[in-house]
């Protein structure tokens, strides 16, 4: 997004840039299943339950679906309004929108049971499986937006839409989840913080938002962050810190101890630090690794190189192997970046 796309009224943007093929697909169908990426985050819930508040009140009959899991605390409140077996799969004139991701194999599990189904996509992730768009399946992408709900906020105004205090909410809680509070931001997003104004003015409070993301960690979560802190290592003259959390802890602290966001943040204030990766062993062979950077470092193109994805500076993958054999393709990834 640069400084040409800045206008004054989100509605007027929205009209712009919305693609009229997915208006007409919403507005030429009555039954929808909204489905979001696996291992969901604050902006494709927000977005998938945001969108839905929309078709219903025009109307429709709409349904949120997820493969799961759930493994964020943020998320749980939400977790009642999902299905993984979409109860629509047999009903005439139901159409899919997939948000957040590039496509139905993203969905996980639920794929099968959206083959069926025209499909339109609504995605900001720079992802090149992005199938072409038609009429009959849209695709509404846009990688310079900082997350899916600012799409849907755009999207939700094309339809001809105010936002309820619930819609906002959900909104505004996508896009603080994936801009970092607006940490990651810069002075061309400007129209980002009107879409914020507009959000907050229908109801939504940051604040809430706030203690919503940040708060309700537990004790274990703080130990294990300790731990990974801890055994931090210095690559490239302090330019890529890795760490990692092994199997004993994730059999020990799971899932929920997680506070990944608060780790890398508190790793990239480190002096120097260009790069973080940490390295999570889930089971005796096959690790996830998240990775972050400042804005020099495209984070995203190495995830893509082993099957991964994400943004530019907030991206993540999943490898076969222990902790040792992941921490050396990453000290290999990197070392074109850092060693020159």
């Amino acid at each position: 997004m640069d400084s040409s796309t800045e206008v004054s009224s989100l509605s007027s943007l929205a009209a712009g840039k919305v693609p009229e093929e997915l208006v007409n697909f919403i507005n030429n169908s009555s039954r929808f299943i909204i489905a979001g990426h696996k291992e969901p985050d604050g902006d494709c819930v927000g977005s998938q339950l945001a969108l839905r508040s929309a078709l219903l009140r025009m109307g429709k009959e709409a349904i949120v679906c997820s493969a799961g899991p759930f493994k964020r605390t943020e998320l749980k409140e939400y977790i009642n309004q999902f299905t993984d077996i979409p109860a629509d799969a047999n009903k005439i004139n139901t159409k899919v929108i997939i948000v957040d991701c590039s496509g139905k194999e993203r969905t996980g599990e639920i794929n099968d049971s959206l083959e069926k189904f025209q499909c339109a996509i609504i995605d900001h992730h720079a992802a090149v499986s992005h199938p072409a768009s038609t009429p009959e399946a849209p695709v509404y992408v846009d990688s310079n937006s900082p997350s899916c709900t600012f799409l849907i906020h755009k999207l939700i105004a094309a339809l001809g839409l105010e936002l309820t205090e619930e819609e906002a909410t959900l909104l505004l809680f996508g896009l603080c989840t994936d801009t970092g509070f607006f940490r990651h931001l810069t002075e061309k997003n400007a129209v980002v913080f009107e879409s914020a104004a507009q959000m907050i003015h229908s109801g939504a409070s940051p604040k809430k938002i706030f203690n919503m993301i940040n708060g309700g960690k537990s004790l274990n979560s703080r130990i294990l962050m300790g731990n990974i802190l801890a055994r931090t290592e210095s690559h490239f003259d302090g330019k890529l810190l890795i760490s990692h959390e092994t199997l004993a802890e994730y059999s020990a602290f799971g899932f929920e101890s997680r506070d990944s966001d608060g780790l890398n943040q508190m790793l990239l204030t480190i002096q120097g630090a260009e790069a973080v990766v940490i390295i999570r062993q889930e089971c005796a062979d096959n690790c996830t690794v998240s990775l972050r950077s400042t804005d020099r470092i495209n984070v995203s193109q190495i995830a893509a190189s082993y099957g991964g994805g994400g943004h530019r500076n907030a991206a993540g993958l999943t490898m076969k192997g222990d902790i040792a054999f992941v921490k050396l393709k990453m000290l290999e990834s990197f070392i074109n970046i850092f060693a020159s």
